[in-house]
């Protein structure tokens, strides 16, 4: 008999806070989408986009060492043809097929995959079907290119790390997009635990290894994949809310909110199967319940925003606390509208985060991606035809 306790967001919250500071969100997230791993058809997948030396590996990696190792599969840079050699077997019936099963398994690419990796995997992350035939070329010495047939099995849970700031449509969809915090409370804090852990790395790790939150954490992870839970329904009263979420009488619908709705109901149904042991279950199904959706939404509200826009967190966040509050001061008194200049974009960035940004990035994707998500335009400015000033739309000087 199991003597573990319900779990709220925010108990996980503070026991993930052993090893990875601030970031509630994002870590309680990437919780979720590795423990999803182990429901039969509700896993979902994880972007992390953003800067280098922000924690974009760090918070997936710190997560997957609480899981099984055997389910856990850490990947750097690879094509495809070397992702599919090295995670496959080859079939015994029929010569030159490769099997790669990946069911209930954890994929962390520490880099962008190769991106016709990402582009072979695309049906594997919508979930079309459970079993996907792909070919591949492969390069013989005896028989030169030889083509070789793929077969994926099974629903993994994908997360992936990347520090380009632009992302391809087809794969924004696909993804929950996330951006580690970089304010100076969190860099503080990631240093300080820095310091504890460099100290003595041993005393640190035999610390967390006999944590009792933390041990009690992983003998639960590994009770709920033992648990075999093929279904996990959703109560028949939350639909309502559910349709609330998305299909308010305002709401401007977009296509990707088609995919959307289903990764808001995974967030519920992960919850439900971290406290599988107080939801109704048969067999090998579980029901979610209201306090299985209070968590996921309480998650969604502050996720949202940026999901809608096809933007990672970090860019959303330019517009939101960068460019927005510099347009308004530098428009507050004045009859006139006026733009920014990417030099005052850059001095307020610093200010408001303590670092330099680089300004190619600005110029090649931060502001390229905001405009195309209709959040800003950019004009010639009228005093200087060779610079160009930003504006946010739809915004009314004050």
């Amino acid at each position: 008999m199991h003597s573990f306790k319900p779990l709220t967001s925010k108990d996980v919250s503070k026991l993930l806070d052993l090893t990875i500071k601030h970031d509630d969100i994002n870590k309680i997230v990437t919780f979720l989408c590795a423990l999803s791993a182990y429901s039969e058809n509700d896993q979902f997948n994880i972007s992390y986009n953003a800067p280098s030396s922000t924690g974009k590996s760090y918070i997936p990696t710190e997560i997957a060492r609480l899981f099984p190792s055997e389910d856990v599969v850490e990947i750097a840079y690879c094509s495809p043809t070397a992702f599919f050699h090295d995670v496959g077997k080859a079939d015994d019936e029929k010569k030159g097929r490769i099997i790669v099963d990946l069911s209930r398994k954890i994929l962390v690419f520490l880099d962008q995959p190769h991106n016709d990796l990402l582009a072979r995997l695309r049906p594997l992350l919508s979930h079309d079907n459970k079993e996907i035939n792909i070919k591949i070329t492969d390069k013989n010495q005896k028989q030169g290119l030889r083509t070789k047939d793929i077969i994926l099995k099974g629903f993994p849970s994908v997360i992936f790390s990347t520090a380009g700031l632009r992302i391809d449509e087809q794969e924004a969809t696909r993804f929950f997009l996330l951006s580690p915090e970089v304010h100076q409370e969190k860099i503080r804090s990631s240093i300080s635990e820095t310091i504890h852990r460099e100290m003595d790395g041993a005393e640190y790790q035999s610390t967390l290894t006999h944590h009792k939150g933390r041990l009690e954490l992983k003998q639960r992870i590994r009770a709920i994949k033992e648990a075999h839970i093929n279904n996990i329904k959703i109560a028949p009263p939350l639909e309502a809310k559910i349709r609330s979420v998305f299909l308010s009488d305002n709401a401007t619908l977009k296509p990707r909110h088609q995919r959307d709705i289903k990764r808001f109901i995974s967030l519920i149904k992960s919850f439900a199967l971290l406290n599988l042991w107080w939801r109704d279950q048969s067999n090998a199904t579980i029901t979610a319940n209201e306090d299985d959706f209070d968590e996921a939404f309480s998650l969604w509200k502050n996720l949202s925003r940026s999901q809608e826009l096809n933007l990672p967190p970090y860019v959303y966040n330019m517009y939101a606390e960068i460019i927005l509050p510099a347009w308004k001061a530098k428009n507050k008194n004045r009859k006139s509208r006026a733009g920014l200049l990417r030099a005052e974009l850059l001095a307020k960035h610093y200010e408001v985060y303590g670092r330099m940004l680089d300004a190619n990035q600005l110029r090649q994707q931060i502001l390229p991606i905001l405009e195309t998500a209709g959040l800003i335009s950019q004009e010639r400015d009228p005093l200087n035809k060779r610079l160009k000033c930003i504006y946010p739309t739809n915004v009314q000087s004050t």
